[in-house]
């Protein structure tokens, strides 16, 4: 059975999204318990040369959000804005990628999908794709990167999570 693109990607994201969102209600929950402050938190990375916490979570709603309102448009370039230093915008953010994820056209997906799309970051760089391998090879890897990574920050920060919070809703098989 072939997959459209709108099936190979989006009900992943979703997937990944409502994830990203339990592991915000950790976070959350985590500094409400008194076992770190907030920004501490946010500010928490694996190693020097990596991005907090914070720009992990706004990065999964620059590779969900911002790149399906993107291929519409044939050209996509990193929202290069500080990363938020509160949960709630991040939440607000994850809420918006979600929101995006849901009113998705599969048919509008499809007519486009063969379409030119230009990645760039500002004018010293550029990788041009069509709309599906930019979807698939490159907004994909880093929706899976980007919340694995958050998760592995909070597992190091010593918030209480383990793979099933990683892996979120399961889309299981009816009973019956």
């Amino acid at each position: 059975m072939a997959l459209s693109l709108h099936q190979a990607i989006i009900p992943n994201w979703l997937q990944v999204l409502g994830a990203v969102d339990g592991l915000l209600d950790k976070a959350e929950g985590y500094v409400a318990d008194g076992k770190a402050g907030e920004k501490d938190l946010l500010e928490t990375r694996l190693i020097d040369d990596m991005l907090p916490l914070a720009y992990q979570f706004k990065s999964c709603w620059t590779h969900t959000h911002l790149a399906l309102t993107a291929v519409h448009e044939g050209h996509f370039s990193p929202d290069m804005n500080p990363y938020p230093e509160d949960f709630a915008s991040l939440r607000e953010m994850i809420a918006t990628a979600r929101k995006t994820c849901e009113q998705a056209s599969e048919d509008a997906l499809e007519q486009i999908a063969g379409n030119d799309m230009v990645f760039t970051i500002g004018d010293k760089f550029r990788l041009d794709f069509t709309v599906q391998d930019f979807l698939l090879s490159f907004s994909n890897p880093n929706v899976y990167f980007h919340s694995a990574t958050a998760y592995d920050i909070l597992r190091m920060a010593g918030v209480e999570i383990g793979k099933r919070d990683y892996l979120g809703a399961l889309r299981l098989k009816p009973a019956g």
